[in-house]
């Protein structure tokens, strides 16, 4: 693998995503709509985490969760590679209802990076029984043994809101309450052009609270919050085929080239070469 790679495998698996990547890149502050989970095999990184900056190294697992702000950045002067696998939050909710016997779905990784090495097995186990699921050797018990590595994987690395060890009983959600009624104005229309008054005016707090309260819930300024959600939008058309000029413009973006620039910086590729990989597939 070169040492600037990003590579969406293809794979007849539903509702996963698969990536293996080598680079050097470092990731602007983004969010994915999914749950990730991954294992970096070379190199080492930094990144911000919902639980604030964290390391991970060669044969650590790294997780984010659904929406969760997070960025990336190399320690060290060479690359590093990792393999990660991004799931529809549906898939793990009916995982995590089958897991608790239909007591909840609403579960989350909690732990940015774990050292494991069981973890790390359970993993590879799984990405290898998704990607090499094409080959004749798999066809027949590739469905099983995905199923089966997914419950072992998601048995170790994730945690049940309501447990001690999980952070919402650690801290306040008056925040996430503040600004509530503004993240919704924005999730349900990403591509309008809002304004900090209007925001400020749907949350009910001045200017100034409003980009306080929304960066602390959120990770985000209001403005980079906007521009991920209308990330969120383009990928989701350009997964249904929608040509890249006119996923720019119904995602608000000013551009093609405005779109191309911020889904670089974000995802590491630009979205020509994403909507390729997902035609692959």
């Amino acid at each position: 693998m070169t040492q600037d790679r990003i590579h969406i495998i293809a794979h007849d698996a539903t509702g996963v995503e698969a990536v293996m990547a080598e680079t050097r890149h470092s990731f602007a502050r983004h969010s994915h709509e999914t749950f990730g989970i991954g294992v970096i095999y070379r190199g080492a990184q930094k990144s911000l985490s919902g639980r604030g900056m964290v390391e991970a190294g060669a044969g650590n697992v790294i997780t984010v969760n659904p929406r969760e702000i997070h960025d990336g950045h190399p320690i060290g002067d060479g690359p590093r590679g990792w393999n990660m696998l991004y799931f529809d939050p549906d898939l793990i909710r009916d995982a995590a209802y089958d897991m608790t016997d239909g007591r909840s779905g609403d579960y989350e990784f909690t732990r940015p990076v774990i050292t494991s090495p069981a973890v790390a097995h359970c993993f590879n186990a799984l990405f290898a029984a998704i990607t090499q699921a094409n080959s004749p050797s798999n066809s027949q018990t590739a469905a099983l043994r995905r199923e089966e590595m997914l419950f072992l994987l998601l048995h170790h690395a994730i945690i049940i809101p309501g447990s001690p060890d999980h952070p919402r009983n650690r801290s306040s959600n008056r925040a996430d309450a503040t600004i509530a009624r503004a993240k919704t104005m924005i999730d349900d229309a990403p591509e309008e052009n809002l304004s900090l008054a209007d925001l400020a005016n749907a949350a009910g707090l001045s200017r100034f609270q409003t980009v306080r309260h929304f960066t602390r819930a959120t990770g985000l300024t209001p403005h980079a919050y906007i521009i991920q959600r209308r990330l969120d939008l383009a990928r989701r058309l350009i997964a249904t085929g929608t040509p890249l000029a006119e996923v720019a413009a119904t995602a608000g973006f000013a551009d093609q080239s405005h779109l191309n620039r911020h889904f670089i910086r974000a995802y590491g590729l630009s979205p020509g070469r994403y909507a390729k990989a997902l035609l692959a597939n």
